[in-house]
């Protein structure tokens, strides 16, 4: 199996700004690519070293005119060409390492350079500086209908992507029947590919890149326009190619498939390497990007006007480093939550389980009012691995998983009425607080969520006071497999247009194990009934 190298060519004129904004030598002043060890080790399909992307804007097309004209007669006479553009660096020195047969998930939010990334890894980029080695076949879906001619069929835009991945004609031949099964598009196959939806354009394009069998896969986003069926299906095909020694790379949005199929995550911000490491973990860390404390210091520093926009930044950093540190790490995000908001108190297990299907009855006279919060770590249960983030300006304080309104406990049993209480402590007004609920197997996978808003039929949400704590009760009927699992908890308040801000997210903050009391499997327990009648 050859080594792929790709030796960058220099594009364009290197930045010269601030040397704090940089982070690799190539910004100094001449873009001059990382040397790298000619060849990989046995065990490494991708290694990019020193990578970086300089675009050059163009705010009209007679500055573009201008910067070829007069930047060709600059260099015959010898002088420095003039500039007419700006610099965009979409990758600022990135480096990392893929080994052989290992899945990496690669997340960021919009113009992290996600794209720039894969493209460069795709060679239809080149980069300005720095290096990538690829050992192997590469095969890419990078988006929707990439590589395909619209006006031939998908019969013959199998043979076309074949081709540019370097397969023979007779080698797709013997592997069409397969591609054909795995699209599943029928008759289609032989129409022209313009008339294809959307997923039908995936199934197709997957379909060619995963069965001719790649040394290294590229996936950005495109299985997001798959229905649930074919997703799982692509999925599973990722496990056989990874069990043949396959390199994955996925580039997604969501979080869940992340830490459910990758080894290790890689998180890209503003072009370079924000973090890398177990998939949750960076996962976390970029919810937390999209929602938590760093959102509200960006927030603050947008809303700031331009004469105050480097005190008020650094204050608004400030502030939310002390909140930090007086309250522990801030992050988080809301994702609709789950659970039924029912009640809290409680006089015993029936009239608990009676008012939580009463939407008319109290939830607040069930358990006792003398309870004191603020023992939350102290509860059976507790997950000291939990991970939080939100504004803090409201904080759940406590907690309660219990089956009988009393007793505390976390050991329970497949098709047990369970309640989980929370108790939160305000210190703003918040006009129409949102509660919610999450449980999740320890890998990531969501069993059930919802939140108080998903229920137009549910509890009234009340506005709540600074210095008020709020007892809310979920009350759970619950139907899922044996095992561990972990439940998360927050609050968070609408801000306008449907957007919601997490104030206090505890995530995976309790761990409760569930024994099986009826003969099933899998992650759910519907309580089925088998009833068998043969005519006479």
């Amino acid at each position: 199996m050859s080594s792929d190298t790709r030796t960058p060519a220099r594009e364009g004129t290197p930045a010269a700004g601030n040397p704090a904004d940089v982070a690799d030598p190539v910004f100094a002043g001449q873009a001059t690519p990382v040397p790298v060890e000619p060849t990989l080790d046995s065990d490494v399909a991708i290694r990019v070293s020193g990578l970086s992307k300089c675009f050059q804007l163009y705010d009209s097309p007679g500055h573009l005119l201008k910067q070829l004209l007069m930047g060709r007669l600059a260099r015959l006479v010898g002088r420095t060409p003039p500039q007419y553009f700006r610099e965009f660096w979409a990758l600022k020195g990135l480096d990392f390492t893929v080994r052989r047969g290992e899945t990496v998930g690669i997340v960021g939010r919009n113009g992290a350079g996600k794209s720039t990334l894969l493209q460069i890894l795709c060679g239809t980029l080149t980069p300005t500086a720095g290096q990538v080695d690829i050992r192997g076949r590469v095969a890419a879906l990078l988006e929707l209908g990439a590589g395909f001619n619209p006006e031939f069929s998908g019969r013959e835009n199998v043979y076309l992507n074949g081709a540019i991945l370097g397969i023979s004609r007779e080698e797709i031949s013997r592997r069409f029947a397969d591609i054909e099964a795995f699209a599943d598009i029928g008759e289609f196959i032989d129409r022209p590919v313009k008339s294809y939806s959307s997923g039908m354009y995936v199934r197709l394009a997957f379909a060619v890149s995963a069965c001719v069998e790649p040394d290294v896969l590229i996936v950005d986003e495109a299985l997001a326009v798959g229905d649930a069926k074919f997703q799982a299906k692509c999925f599973r095909r990722f496990e056989e190619l990874v069990s043949r020694g396959t390199t994955i790379l996925l580039v997604t949005h969501s979080t869940e498939q992340i830490t459910r199929h990758c080894d290790r995550a890689i998180l890209l911000e503003g072009g370079v390497v924000h973090q890398e490491g177990p998939p949750k973990d960076v996962a976390n860390t970029y919810l937390d990007l999209l929602f938590g404390v760093q959102r509200k210091v960006e927030d603050s520093k947008k809303a700031a006007g331009k004469g105050d926009d480097a005190r008020d930044g650094k204050a608004a950093a400030g502030d939310a480093q002390e909140t930090d540190k007086a309250r522990g790490d801030a992050q988080g995000t809301v994702e609709r939550e789950e659970g039924t908001v029912a009640s809290a108190g409680h006089d015993g297990a029936s009239a608990a389980h009676a008012a939580a299907r009463d939407r008319n009855a109290s939830p607040l006279s069930l358990l006792p009012v003398g309870h004191p919060p603020g023992r939350f770590e102290e509860r059976p249960g507790y997950n000291s691995d939990e991970y939080r983030w939100g504004s803090r300006e409201v904080e759940i304080v406590d907690f309660m998983v219990t089956t009988n309104g009393v007793d505390h406990t976390v050991r329970l049993n497949t098709g047990e009425q369970v309640m989980v209480v929370a108790w939160v402590r305000f210190r703003v007004d918040v006009p129409a607080p949102i509660y919610g609920l999450t449980i999740k197997t320890p890998d990531g996978v969501t069993v059930y969520g919802s939140n108080s808003r998903d229920f137009p039929d549910g509890p009234v949400m009340q506005p709540a006071r600074a210095g008020q704590t709020v007892r809310v009760v979920f009350s759970l009927d619950l139907r899922i497999g044996a095992g561990d699992f972990l439940v998360s908890l927050g609050v968070a308040q609408e801000i306008g247009g449907g957007e919601v801000e997490p104030l206090d997210r505890r995530y995976d903050s309790i761990l409760m194990h569930v024994s099986r009391q009826s003969r099933c499997y899998g992650l759910a327990d519907f309580d089925m009934r088998v009833d068998i009648q043969a005519d006479p």
